[in-house]
C-alpha cells in the first residue's frame, strides 16, 4: 500500500509532510508500526486483549 502526496499550488514541504502524516494516521499505518516494533508472544496478546474485554468500573 503507497500512499501519495502530490503538492498543491504553493504549498511548502512541512504542509505536505502535514497532510502525509494525517494520511497516514488514517489509514492506520502509524498504530500497525507502533504494534510491531518489537515481539509480542501470542500469549501476551491473548492476556491484553482479555483485559481489554472485561468491563470496567467507573
Amino acid at each position: 500500500m503507497a500512499i501519495r502526496i502530490k503538492s498543491r499550488g504553493n504549498e511548502s514541504a512541512e504542509q505536505m509532510m502535514r497532510r502525509f502524516k494525517k494520511l497516514c494516521e488514517k489509514e492506520g499505518l502509524t498504530k500497525d508500526i507502533k504494534r510491531k516494533e518489537y515481539y509480542e508472544k501470542p500469549s501476551e496478546r491473548k492476556n491484553r486483549a482479555a483485559r481489554r474485554a472485561t468491563p470496567r468500573r467507573d
